[in-house]
């Protein structure tokens, strides 16, 4: 059956169109051998499925939204006519790309040569984040214009077709993006000035984004009843325990290693490189983490990562198997997410008068270019160690159905 605009745009990561959960890539079939590909991430690809010379091949057609159903079948269209005149589309799309000529001062060789320079110094995800920005919003409009000669209004342009599609924010990353390649590219000779810095107030503001997380402590006490009712994968199962007691972000629980972690000494050191803000962070475990820990050290001690991958164990589990399992028991992303762990902690222990510096530092939140941040990992250390263990009793308490658990001090 032909695909729709409206199951195109419903079509959900880790949810299957008849409702069935998957923590991996699926397919929406179209006609002609074209199908929508829907990635954990959100993502969704266009591709074509087609047969040349007795070999199955694929072909993608391009990202949706950025490419609508309606253009994907022309270009699925396109394909076709190639392989009726004996043509591999795939082939042929190659030896035109290596046609083309490339210039090294266009905007989008600049900017692959700023990335290519600076991204060593960023995680994977933030790297694969930009580079995925630029390739869907901004070289298809003026990547192959001088770089040097992109106006104000030409950038607003491209900035303004993102804002029209809903994502605002993505519009505003994209043009803190585009600043740092235009700077780049003074530095370097290939432009006099930064056009972006024109822009500033052009655009609606960005609202802060909030990570849906439950407050109350009724709704926390039944959420972690359920967490521990998880009857999934265990090593799953002990990442939806654990999160709740650390208050990292998804993508460092996701990626800890047995070998940042002392037991004995009830602290997770997770190295500057892993840390968003590029500064090393110690995690104090109470005792109800080591306890987690020790029971999945015998099913994952060996390897490198605490939490494998379910495909190969020389991988961390993928970034959607928290928020997917979550999903599995009821919560969707507008009431908890796996980033909500966070926003619970920080929400409460403000709330019960805990000093913020102490909650700033254990959730990370140090800025970015603060030189003594890589020195002062352990600041506050036994203020943090007190804390964390009277947060993993006071969530203690409210799981075994208590009706008001103090969440104290401490000397």
């Amino acid at each position: 059956m032909p695909l729709t605009d409206a199951a195109v745009r419903n079509a959900k990561p880790g949810v299957k169109p008849d409702g069935a959960a998957t923590p991996k890539p699926y397919k929406i079939g179209d006609a002609g051998g074209m199908y929508l590909e829907v990635a954990p991430t959100g993502g969704k690809w266009w591709r074509l499925k087609y047969r040349f010379r007795g070999k199955e091949k694929r072909l993608a057609l391009g990202v949706y939204p950025s490419i609508t159903l309606a253009e994907a079948r022309q270009r699925r269209d396109e394909a076709r006519r190639l392989l009726a005149q004996g043509i591999d589309p795939g082939e042929h799309r190659k030896l035109t790309k290596n046609t083309l000529p490339q210039d090294a001062d266009s905007f989008e060789a600049v900017a692959r040569e700023w990335f290519a320079k600076f991204s060593p110094t960023w995680t994977k995800e933030h790297a694969a984040r930009i580079l995925q920005r630029l390739t869907l919003n901004v070289f298809p409009w003026i990547g192959a214009r001088p770089v040097g000669k992109i106006t104000a209004p030409e950038l607003l342009a491209v900035l303004r077709r993102i804002e029209a599609r809903g994502r605002l924010e993505t519009a505003h990353r994209a043009h803190q993006n585009c600043g740092a390649v235009f700077r780049y590219a003074v530095a370097t000779g290939r432009a006099e000035r930064d056009p972006s810095g024109d822009l500033r107030g052009a655009m609606p503001p960005a609202s802060k984004r909030h990570h849906a997380a439950v407050i109350h402590p009724k709704a926390i006490a039944e959420l972690l009843r359920v967490l521990e009712g998880y009857t999934g994968s265990f090593v799953t199962a002990c990442a939806l325990r654990l999160a709740p007691l650390v208050f990292v972000r998804p993508g460092e629980l996701r990626r800890a290693e047995w070998a940042e972690i002392d037991l004995d000494a009830a602290e997770w050191r997770i190295p500057a490189a892993k840390m968003k803000m590029r500064a090393p962070h110690v995690v104090p475990l109470a005792s109800q983490a080591v306890t987690i820990l020790r029971e999945l050290h015998p099913l994952t001690g060996r390897g490198r990562y605490v939490f494998p991958g379910a495909r190969s164990a020389d991988r961390p589990m993928s970034e959607n198997t928290v928020n997917a399992a979550l999903r599995r028991l009821g919560y969707d992303k507008d009431v908890m997410t796996g980033h909500g762990f966070r926003t619970l902690a920080s929400t409460t222990l403000n709330e019960q008068s805990w000093p913020s510096d102490i909650i700033e530092r254990q959730l990370a939140h140090t800025e970015r270019n603060k030189v003594k941040s890589a020195y002062d990992w352990a600041q506050h250390l036994p203020e943090r160690r007190r804390m964390m263990q009277a947060w993993a009793d006071y969530l203690g308490g409210l799981k075994q159905g208590a009706d008001v658990v103090p969440l104290l001090r401490g000397a």
